[in-house]
């Protein structure tokens, strides 16, 4: 307990936040690095590689909700100096992550043609996008194990090592791309849309290695399993099960999203893939201050300190929308530029111009929105934040986008609805914190 402190300085919010950025942005910037190559093979790869990455990032981020429920108790345990207690529930968490894994892999291999024709893909949009993912997909289990592991290391304060861990697969990845796309000097065949996804596989078996590697090494903690379930293991499931539900609520956002602009044609899907790659690099960069809240407010939970609570939330928010004015400047700047970096379609650069604006100008309220995700699941909060999910998307974003629909508004109509579902899902959680936080 350390009621002393009520506020916690900046410097130890960007050593939590700063690593977590560099550490959250490698999943989309894989799958932004394979579009921007893809891209230069033509429109219908480019669609389909947008809509296969797309698929998997929205699988992947509905499965590693056990990631912030176990960094939320590891948190929890540091602050209240019990690590020692929960030795036993590590491995098994890290067990069922990659047990869910290989589940979600058998089940979306299986399906995964009948899964892109309801997106509304057919053609060569579809084989590419089936043979892409049938190969990315086998790394389920992979990524969500190094996602529990990931959790474990925010818990314990600790965002570094997931950082160098996550820039290594980066780095993988992006040197793999270019051999296996387009092959190398008669040595490495080119293998197109199946390259991008070895270079991807490969990138993370090489994480999931190191994660072990760092866990064993540098933690307190070990893999030895006990047949006899840990005691919060029902927490922990609890929680996962809450953000479960609350991300298959995005995701109904997102397929919606994706579905409406596969059927506006090919072109449509290529500039919405653009945007979106964009949209989910920002989430993820911008919600390395929300990973730092979650483990924050977890520990600052176990020692009991309320006001340091609302300080933390209020320098996050501060801090989170600063960044995302800086993120908005950026791609401002490059408006006219940015969409010749993916393709060189003169009808797909047209349609994302005239939708990026709305890309941009939703970042500070991402921002906001982010902020407070983290606070709340750092407190265990899951269940508000599933509630809101459900009832933001039900009843903001597919009101919004079907009237956008209905009005021919195309594009625009995903994106203006994106928006609004943004604004609900930061201004409540503000005036939530506010009643429950602000001193008085």
């Amino acid at each position: 307990m350390n009621e002393q402190i009520e506020r916690i300085g900046i410097k130890e919010i960007n050593r939590l936040a700063i690593p977590a950025i560099m550490a959250g942005i490698t999943e989309p910037l894989i799958g932004l690095v394979d579009t921007a190559f893809i891209g230069h093979i033509g429109s219908s790869e480019l669609a389909a590689v947008g809509i296969a990455a797309s698929f998997f990032s929205l699988v992947i981020w509905v499965l590693s909700q056990t990631k912030t429920a176990i960094s939320t108790i590891v948190a929890r345990s540091f602050g209240s100096g019990g690590l020692a207690g929960i030795r036993t529930l590590i491995p098994q968490a890290i067990l069922l992550n990659l047990l869910l894994g290989g589940l979600f892999f058998a089940a979306t291999n299986s399906l995964s043609t009948w899964i892109f024709e309801f997106y509304g893909a057919k053609g060569a949009v579809l084989s590419n996008a089936d043979n892409y993912f049938s190969i990315r997909s086998s790394g389920f289990p992979l990524v969500l194990g190094t996602y529990a592991i990931f959790g474990v290391f925010r818990g314990l304060q600790n965002t570094g090592w997931a950082m160098v861990i996550s820039l290594i697969g980066g780095g993988l990845n992006l040197l793999l791309d270019p051999l296996l796309i387009f092959g190398w000097d008669g040595i490495i065949p080119a293998m197109g849309v199946e390259g991008a996804a070895y270079a991807s596989l490969c990138a993370q078996f090489a994480m999931f290695g190191l994660a072990i590697f760092y866990l064993l090494k540098r933690t307190q903690f070990n893999l030895a399993l006990k047949f006899q379930l840990h005691p919060e293991i029902g927490l922990l499931l609890g929680m996962s099960g809450n953000l479960f539900l609350r991300t298959m609520a995005l995701n109904v956002a997102y397929f919606l999203a994706n579905r409406f602009a596969t059927v506006y044609g090919d072109a449509h899907i290529a500039a919405h893939t653009i945007a979106m790659n964009i949209w989910l690099f920002s989430a993820f960069f911008i919600d390395g201050y929300a990973n730092a809240g979650n483990a924050l407010s977890g520990r600052l939970l176990g020692e009991k300190n309320p006001k340091a609570i609302w300080m933390l939330g209020k320098d996050l928010c501060r801090i989170s929308v600063l960044i995302s004015m800086g993120l908005s400047a950026f791609y401002g700047i490059g408006y006219f530029f940015t969409a010749r970096i993916f393709t060189e379609d003169q009808e797909v650069i047209l349609l994302f111009n005239s939708i990026y604006w709305l890309v941009i100008i939703t970042q500070p309220v991402n921002a906001i929105a982010f902020a407070f995700d983290g606070i709340f699941k750092g407190l265990g909060h899951t269940a508000f934040l599933r509630n809101l999910l459900f009832l933001g998307t039900i009843l903001v974003f597919i009101p919004a986008i079907y009237l956008g629909d209905h009005l021919g508004w195309q594009l625009h109509s995903i994106w203006i609805a994106f928006f609004c579902w943004m604004l609900i899902r930061s201004g409540v959680p503000a005036l939530r914190f506010r009643k429950h936080f602000k001193p008085k």
